[in-house]
């Protein structure tokens, strides 16, 4: 094993392409008009961009083996062998990849859930008696050898044993299967093994990430961190080690770690103030290179570079070395504010990935040669926070005194069971009513319009002409296809926070600030920069003439202030908690003007619940309180006849039962079909007694649900629900499914509801 020491440094970087060139490449070969070569040439070229770019930057380490055709966990998955036997028989192993991550007409997906307190998905594993670990790393030698032929100092990274078996789950759960990081023996010979591959190949360095052990979870793996990587690091044949943990203070597991024999590890000191005082506690640190992740790899904000050097000088006196590092991967913001062909001083106050490894280097420089060798970028930099901070934007005398008055005389609604009994002679619904969450199909048609419309080729009147075809030919189609609640389709909506955002002010949109999602899902993230407030209605229009075209109810359409926020790029100049009531008496001002527009069911989604819930148990109610209040600050501004709906989707919910039930929603929808229906017995033993709509068939994946089916979701939904407060409903919104798969899928589902609802 041989060693180099480095200073500047990312933990990953953005991998879809700075114009979405993978996800157009991928989306291309599934539907047959990119072949493989196409798309591995243009995968190549990502990545060989990507680290040109980095090393040109003047980073002296470039983290390499973070690109993917979809997820790093799926990844490591076919790594170790572990995926799942249903997609075995499938020869070819890039479909049975893509067959694991999305499903095909005859096989399941992975489910899909959220990476830690991110709105990044991973697909999870499975791990069953029948799983056979075994190495195969073909891809991350090909890699590896890729930039080492590129002169790039290439630093591979790698999910570590305990998150990967962390975030599996067993085969099988609820039938005795055991827990996967039971099999953690059967990992370290591979790991092993593969460090040895990379030494082979001139790797001098690998990077193994290890997130869960900034987990609640996580705090009681410390012992086992220690023993994996104590074995891992004594082995002789080796690259040096660099272990990353990231989103919070490791606690515990940084001195386990660092009472091992690997060389570096990466600190996330931007996230919880509580790992600086970590770091100071761990004598052992003083023998290894310490990754001091001191640039927000999370949020836009220009870095306080002064601060983070006083911050640096501190870690110097705990650490053997320091190296100046993000706090996390950059995957989580986009490629450049230089795509963004706009000005003003927000823009100015703004660092995306590129900018972000400048930030790294540049306080590379100053820790190793002086502050002055770098004056120029402090300078400028320190005039960009203080502009920031001097902005009269970011506070509102009049929204706070609002808010105040709001707060002060209550937020609550009558009784659910007497709000039901209410909704119920209004709405006059059978048993076992059928919806869906929201969105319909984005058609060709539908993007023309718009970017019509931004390139002025047609004027407003047009653009609302067309779109209310859209919803009409959409209205026309549920009440064709049977379902009781209808939606009017989103078609005016590009995505269900920006939507928003673009007509709040204090929000900011970018035009090319794309992030990854899931897969080839991406999302441009609003940003969040000062106050916020609803200069006009924002959807009254869209919903009110949908609903003049049919005598079923429409739903109005709604995003939370929790969900809002997640999906944004925040204010980190004051608490959460106080944007999200600002947001909240935005989106509670929406639901009144609805009301009065006679629209009778509101749906206000926070599908992102779970996704902010903090890592550790301590932080967990104080959020979960301010989560639910500023819901119910929402959506309590209307008569109890109305009813009010709300989402949520692709999460582990077990955590947050309580909370949903804190929602006081009337009707709760619920991502269940990949999870098979697990998430009511935890609903039902935390006392949840509103009515619920499991998701009876998964949307993310393409294949059309049968009748038969469908109906097995829904009779094993009974088993836990009445039928009295059953919904029937997808587990998410339709926009990214095709139109004739769509309307296959819910002419099975009406017709799933119709037999059961026979039977009862």
């Amino acid at each position: 094993m041989t060693e180099t020491r480095f200073t500047a440094t990312v933990l990953g970087y953005p991998r879809i392409g700075p114009r979405r060139e993978l996800k157009r490449a991928i989306e291309g070969y599934w539907k047959g008009t990119v072949d493989r070569a196409r798309l591995e040439t243009t995968a190549a070229q990502l990545r060989r961009d990507q680290w040109a770019a980095l090393v040109a930057a003047g980073l002296d380490s470039v983290p390499t083996n973070t690109f993917s055709y979809y997820d790093q966990i799926l990844d490591t998955a076919v790594l170790l062998g572990a995926l799942p036997p249903r997609v075995a028989a499938i020869d070819d192993p890039l479909d049975r990849y893509f067959a694991a991550a999305r499903g095909t007409a005859d096989v399941t997906p992975l489910e899909m859930t959220k990476w830690f307190d991110t709105n990044y998905h991973y697909l999870v594993p499975e791990i069953g008696a029948d799983t056979v670990f075994s190495l195969h790393p073909e891809q991350v030698l090909a890699d590896l050898d890729e930039a080492l032929a590129q002169g790039v100092p290439a630093r591979p990274v790698i999910v570590g044993p305990l998150t990967f078996l962390a975030l599996a789950k067993p085969d099988g759960a609820g039938n005795g299967a055991e827990d996967p990081l039971t099999r953690l023996d059967e990992l370290i010979p591979l790991y092993r093994d593969l460090l040895a591959r990379l030494a082979e190949h001139g790797a001098q360095w690998v990077q193994i990430d290890e997130p869960v052990l900034v987990t609640e979870a996580g705090q009681g793996l410390a012992d086992e961190a220690h023993r994996v990587y104590g074995d891992l690091a004594s082995a002789a044949k080796r690259p040096a080690i660099a272990v990353a943990t990231y989103f919070g203070d490791p606690g515990p597991g940084l001195s386990a770690l660092a009472r091992t024999g690997v060389e570096a590890i990466a600190v996330d000191l931007v996230t919880d103030p509580r790992a600086a005082s970590t770091v100071a506690a761990v004598p052992e640190l003083r023998d290894k290179l310490l990754l001091a992740g001191v640039v927000d790899g999370r949020n836009i904000w220009r870095t306080d570079l002064d601060r983070a050097l006083a911050t640096l000088g501190t870690a110097l006196g705990s650490a053997g070395t320091v190296a100046v590092s993000t706090s996390c991967s950059l995957l989580h913001v986009p490629y450049t504010v230089a795509a963004e062909d706009e000005s003003g001083d927000v823009w100015s106050w703004l660092a995306f990935a590129a900018e972000k490894v400048d930030e790294v280097v540049t306080l590379s420089r100053a820790l190793t040669r002086g502050r002055d060798t770098v004056a120029v970028e402090f300078d400028s930099a320190a005039a960009i926070v203080a502009s920031r901070a001097a902005d009269p934007r970011r506070r509102d005398p009049s929204l706070r005194a609002r808010l105040d008055a709001l707060t002060t005389r209550g937020t609550g609604r009558a009784p659910a069971a007497e709000r039901a009994v209410l909704q119920a002679e209004r709405l006059g619904l059978p048993l076992l009513p059928t919806t869906t969450i929201g969105s319909y199909p984005q058609t060709s048609a539908i993007r023309v319009a718009r970017a019509d419309l931004r390139a002025g080729r047609i004027d407003e009147a047009e653009y609302t002409r067309r779109m209310r075809a859209e919803i009409e030919a959409v209205v026309r189609l549920q009440e064709e296809l049977g379902l009781d609640v209808l939606v009017h389709g989103e078609p005016e909506r590009n995505d269900m926070v920006q939507y928003f955002a673009d007509q709040l002010e204090g929000f900011l949109s970018t035009q090319n600030g794309w992030v990854q999602s899931y897969g080839t899902r991406c999302v441009r993230p609003p940003i969040l920069f000062g106050e916020v407030t609803r200069p006009t209605p924002m959807t009254t229009s869209w919903i009110t003439y949908a609903q003049s075209l049919t005598p079923r109810p429409v739903k109005g359409m709604l995003t939370g202030p929790v969900t809002l926020l997640a999906w944004s790029f925040v204010r980190d100049d004051q608490p959460l908690a106080e944007s999200a009531a600002q947001v909240a008496l935005a989106i509670r001002d929406e639901t009144v003007d609805l009301q009065s527009a006679g629209v009778a069911i509101v749906q206000v989604d926070e599908p992102a619940l779970r996704e902010l819930l903090p890592l550790r148990a301590a932080d967990r109610p104080a959020y979960l309180d301010w989560a639910t209040g500023s819901f119910r600050l929402a959506t309590s501004g209307v008569a109890d006849s109305t009813q009010i709906h709300t989402h949520l989707c692709y999460s582990e919910f077990g955590d947050v039962i309580g909370a949903i039930s804190d929602l006081d929603a009337d009707v709760t929808s619920i991502e269940a079909a990949r999870s098979k229906m697990e998430v009511l017995d935890d609903l039902n033993a935390a006392g949840f007694a509103n009515q619920v709509g499991p998701g009876v068939y998964d949307i993310h994946s393409p294949r059309v649900p049968a009748q038969a089916e469908i109906e097995e979701s829904l009779r094993a939904a009974l088993v836990a629900v009445p039928a009295g407060r059953l919904w029937v409903n997808p587990d998410c919104g339709l926009k990214t499914r095709g139109t004739a798969e769509v309307t296959e899928s819910l002419r099975n589902l009406v017709a799933a509801a119709a037999a059961v609802r026979a039977d009862l």
